[in-house]
């Protein structure tokens, strides 16, 4: 995994669990060209989920990872996966979503 530090970063996000969330150029470059293409061009969106979900749910599989939900219209969100480590927090993926994973709801309680 890249030096956050050393990389460009596109974008830097205060959640409302408290922990930023940054992202660099080049692993947005590896979500929209690997593993999620429909969220090229779509950054802005996932910035707006991180900072103003409608809700935030707690992975079951890892509770340091939570999944930021964010309707983009009836019975479709944007979805912003992002792990807090040590404090600080980074973008594991995001992508578009007809459902809500199960998960522990943490926000809004």
């Amino acid at each position: 995994m890249e030096n956050p530090s050393s990389a460009e970063v596109l974008f830097e996000v205060l959640t409302p669990l408290g922990f930023r969330v940054r992202v660099t150029q080049a692993y947005w470059e590896l979500i929209v060209t690997i593993k999620h293409p429909a969220m090229a061009g779509r950054e802005v969106d996932v910035q707006e989920a991180l900072q103003n979900p409608d809700e935030i749910r707690q992975s079951r599989s890892d509770s340091e990872v939570f999944l930021f939900y964010k309707p983009e219209r009836i019975g479709r969100w944007v979805c912003a996966v992002a792990k807090q480590l040590n404090g600080t927090g980074f973008l594991i993926t995001a992508y578009p979503t007809d459902a809500i994973k199960e998960g522990e709801l943490v926000w809004p309680r």
